[in-house]
């Protein structure tokens, strides 16, 4: 989204709403300008501006704009760690649970794509990105992950590389899935379940033996 996009929805001054709805628009409204613009192109008087409230209104909410960006980016590793963990705690197959995993973390990444980018695909220039990339809750995301892959190479049924490869293969090209779907919007996609069933079949059938 252009600068001129975000400036075209910018809304008249809204009234005083519920603390947590007018905190969730905040934040996808951060997503939507920290994605346009970069972090240091994000101010706290654009982020305002496009929520339609005043800049002391949405301090009452969050600090600066770091800490907004660090909620998103929790709320992001927060969502997938649970659900990794629950499917990895599923009594059925490591190969069903990994496909499963993939399947989730591509639905939601293209479900929720300001905030896929965000965390997943804009550049973080060295000295000026406040948000450590390896929190706990994003390095436990992998960790969950790659430990059913590591199932899956202690069972003989890996074709080639390690766990650790394996498991960063398939992150790596179901990242790319969701990263063109958001980059590229307006493009004539095939159907979004075609393409995560399509991309599924064939990194499980290239990687592991039945």
């Amino acid at each position: 989204m252009t600068a001129s996009g975000t400036t075209a929805r910018r809304s008249t001054r809204k009234a005083k709403g519920d603390g947590h709805l007018r905190r969730a628009e905040i934040l996808e409204a951060a997503e939507r300008i920290f994605v346009a613009e970069g972090y240091e192109g994000a101010t706290i008087r654009k982020i305002a501006d496009e929520v339609g409230v005043s800049s002391t209104a949405l301090y009452m909410h969050f600090p600066d704009k770091s800490a907004i960006l660090l909620e998103i980016c929790e709320r992001v590793f927060t969502t997938l760690l649970e659900r990794n963990r629950e499917i990895a705690a599923k009594p059925i197959d490591a190969v069903q649970r990994t496909r499963m995993m993939l399947d989730a973390y591509m639905r939601w990444g293209i479900a929720h794509p300001n905030a896929y980018q965000l965390v997943y695909s804009v550049p973080r220039p060295a000295g000026t990105w406040p948000v450590d990339a390896e929190s706990e809750a994003a390095a436990q995301c992998y960790v969950v992950f790659s430990g059913v892959v590591r199932e899956i190479a202690a069972e003989g049924r890996l074709r080639n590389g390690t766990a650790d490869s394996a498991a960063q293969v398939l992150w790596m090209a179901c990242h790319g899935v969701v990263a063109l779907i958001a980059a590229r919007p307006n493009f004539e996609w095939a159907d979004r379940d075609e393409l995560i069933a399509l991309t599924l079949d064939g990194l499980m059938n290239g990687m592991v033996v039945d």
